[in-house]
């Protein structure tokens, strides 16, 4: 059994030997941990210190994104043999203590994605900021809906895959990859669950992933959106298709109303065009939900070979 701990890493010279020395020497006697590190255009010296340190290093030239940094060790992982990918964030907030945890459910074969949560009984954690947790509480909860899963943090960085679920992996988001993986797993009913982790945020220590929370709350949207958009092609154009047309629906009934009261349609005409224009858009939505929906058999026949061939590739 290969285990290998992916670490992505931006500028983190000064903490990522540390990080790298702490991590288990020996998990559950498989024996030593592969390390991966991989430099996501880092400008400081981060590679050598984790190469010093005996890490395996792949370094991007220019920064992809941990998105791009997590398909790079994705990557990686399948080549090198490794039968658990780990991945643990470089800055040190994540206890390497609680890897076995992790790996628990899934030497047991109970599940293919083991993620850390963070809220535990005590909710949010110290120095996490508020709008940071409830936005994570938010996505949580949109995640839940599209997924079908119970997970409470779906965010966290701190989880265990194993060989099979990096098999069936097919990823696209460069800026982050912890909701897409989460979503793409479920749809193809890989079994994922959640085990408590402890957390350490530094008050003085900005993202370095987000960078704001702005930024990181729409690029984490678009990601969603357009996870949904593949997987779910009908629920997602007909559910907009809908609520398009109901409210084209709305602005009819009111005109209607309104001729019934005044026995004209004055000043209000437009109102009608624009309800007729809304039925019209509404009803086209919801036929472009049927023939993505249709179109959707051949992406997961495609999803199906993809997963056939990279196992031929690699000897699977």
């Amino acid at each position: 059994m290969k285990i290998m701990i992916f670490i992505p890493a931006l500028n983190e010279a000064a903490s990522i030997a540390r990080v790298i020395n702490s991590l288990p020497k020996d998990l559950g006697g498989y024996g030593p941990p592969t390390v991966l590190v991989v430099d996501d255009g880092s400008t400081d010296g981060t590679a050598d210190a984790a190469r010093s340190e005996g890490a395996i290093v792949v370094r991007h030239a220019t920064n992809r994104g941990v998105g791009g940094a997590f398909q790079t060790g994705h990557q990686v992982a399948l080549e090198q043999g490794a039968d658990i990918l780990v991945s643990i964030d470089a800055d040190g907030q994540f206890d390497p203590d609680e890897i076995p945890a992790l790996l628990a459910p899934l030497l047991a074969g109970q599940t293919g994605l083991v993620t850390g949560c963070r809220f535990g009984p005590a909710g949010r954690p110290a120095n996490m900021s508020k709008v940071k947790y409830w936005g994570n509480l938010v996505v949580a909860a949109v995640v839940r809906s599209a997924s079908g899963t119970t997970l409470r943090d779906v965010s966290c960085g701190f989880r265990a895959y194993s060989r099979e679920a990096l098999l069936h992996l097919n990823l696209f988001g460069k800026f982050t990859y912890t909701q897409e993986t989460i979503l793409d797993l479920a749809f193809k009913n890989i079994p994922i669950c959640e085990v408590p982790v402890k957390v350490r945020y530094f008050s003085d220590r900005r993202s370095r992933v987000a960078g704001s929370i702005l930024r990181y709350a729409m690029n984490a949207g678009k990601i969603l959106v357009r996870t949904v958009r593949d997987f779910r092609p009908f629920r997602f154009f007909g559910t907009l298709g809908s609520g398009v047309f109901l409210f084209g629906a709305a602005l009819d009934v009111w005109l209607l109303v309104h001729y019934l009261r005044t026995g004209s349609y004055s000043p209000y005409k437009a109102v009608g065009f624009a309800g007729g224009l809304l039925n019209v858009c509404g009803i086209l939505l919801v036929g472009l939900g049927l023939l993505a929906d249709m179109l959707d058999r051949m992406r997961v026949n495609q999803e199906r070979i993809l997963y056939l061939l990279r196992k031929h590739d690699l000897g699977d």
